[in-house]
């Protein structure tokens, strides 16, 4: 008997629309495995486009695939037309109509609303869900990030919420951190190069390429944000700090996380245009990162950008580790996280692989998605 997982997609960014392309070219396999996804919303910051009738209908592929097209061009989801198949509702209306097919379906025959936005306005919608028994499943950091109040809301039914996409795109990191907790092996501490932008860039200076050099190439090679200082300033890595460190039982805010920025606070967006950041501001940077790391080759040592979390802190910034360490021989943009429990104590359980990318993203995501559908009746 086929199993059918209704999903309202909030944000058709890169990730979002990535996930719309996973979800129609997966139909095959997807039917072999008797699970059909029901795309029945699909949300942007203007407006939403709901299925006429989200009980009987749903939004077809070929209706999907314009979604997508639409999205790529820039465009605002207003401007597709459903041909009788939706409807569309605008930001005003947006959120309460979200609510109002949570609300029929998700006691019925269920819903699952994919946050694949970056987005903080998803959080009144998503709190209000989990009233309704829907299933939570996201790639936005912000929700799992904003206050203890609205986290612990999110989590009070954790078998339907999924959130693995927030900290390592596709890597297995939360399932497997879940797993330790449960087992009753105590986590003492967790160490990881989170985000793939700074991973990259660190292992370049290591080279001894000027970080100027570096953080341009990286631009160029689109692993940064439009300005990359939304990167270097290590918030994203503090997210995902907080994401883990919360999940290990530790009631703290991002206030309450140490982040080092690479770059001072007078070359802050707010300051200094991204023009002459990248001009001249970001050069004045190059002499003290490449003396730090001629010091830290000197102890035979490498410099990473990393998270530490462990029983006194949690901080996110550059480190002197081992040449010879996980996070040491890790090169280009692909992510390494160390666990050490009582069980993983003297060799840690490292997990490591593609940690960023809209693809990556999207395919963790759509496991997510797999994964709650023993939910669904």
């Amino acid at each position: 008997m086929k199993k059918n997982i209704s999903l309202i997609l909030m944000g058709v960014g890169g990730v979002g629309r990535q996930l719309l392309q996973h979800i129609v070219s997966c139909r095959s396999l997807h039917a072999k495995q008797g699970i059909h996804l029901r795309v029945v919303g699909v949300s942007d910051s203007k407006s939403l486009v709901v299925a006429s009738d989200a009980f009987t209908m749903e939004l077809g592929d070929t209706f999907l695939m314009e979604v997508c097209r639409v999205k790529s061009d820039g465009a605002s989801l207003s401007t597709i037309s459903g041909c009788g198949e939706s409807k569309v509702f605008t930001n005003s209306e947006s959120t309460k109509k979200i609510i109002d097919v949570a609300a029929f379906l998700g006691k019925s025959t269920g819903l699952a609303l994919v946050d694949c936005s970056a987005s903080s306005e998803t959080i009144p919608v998503l709190t209000q869900a989990v009233d309704l028994d829907c299933c939570i499943v996201m790639a936005n950091k912000k929700p799992l990030t904003s206050t203890m109040e609205d986290y612990d809301k999110l989590i009070s039914y954790p078998r339907r919420i999924r959130h693995e996409s927030t900290v390592g795109a596709g890597l297995p990191v939360i399932a497997s951190l879940n797993r330790i907790l449960s087992s009753g092996d105590p986590v003492h501490r967790i160490i990881g190069s989170l985000s793939g932008t700074l991973g990259y860039v660190m292992s370049e200076v290591e080279d001894g390429k000027p970080l100027s050099q570096v953080v341009q190439s990286a631009k160029n090679l689109g692993y940064t944000e439009p300005d990359p200082r939304d990167d270097l300033s290590g918030m994203d890595v503090a997210r995902k700090a907080l994401i883990l460190a919360r999940l290990l039982g530790r009631c703290i805010n991002l206030d309450d996380i140490k982040i080092e920025s690479l770059y001072p606070e007078e070359m802050a967006p707010s300051v200094m245009s991204i023009e002459d950041f990248l001009g001249t501001g970001i050069l004045s940077l190059d002499k003290d990162i490449q003396e730090r790391v001629s010091k830290a080759s000197l102890n035979g040592n490498v410099l990473r950008y990393v998270c530490v979390i462990d029983a006194s802190r949690c901080q996110v910034g550059i480190q002197e580790l081992p040449k010879d360490s996980p996070l040491g021989r890790l090169r280009g943009s692909d992510n390494v996280l160390e666990i050490y429990t009582r069980c993983y104590n003297d060799q840690p359980l490292v997990i490591q692989g593609a940690g960023a990318g809209n693809d990556t993203t999207a395919a963790g995501v759509l496991a997510d998605i797999i994964d709650i559908q023993d939910l669904f009746p």
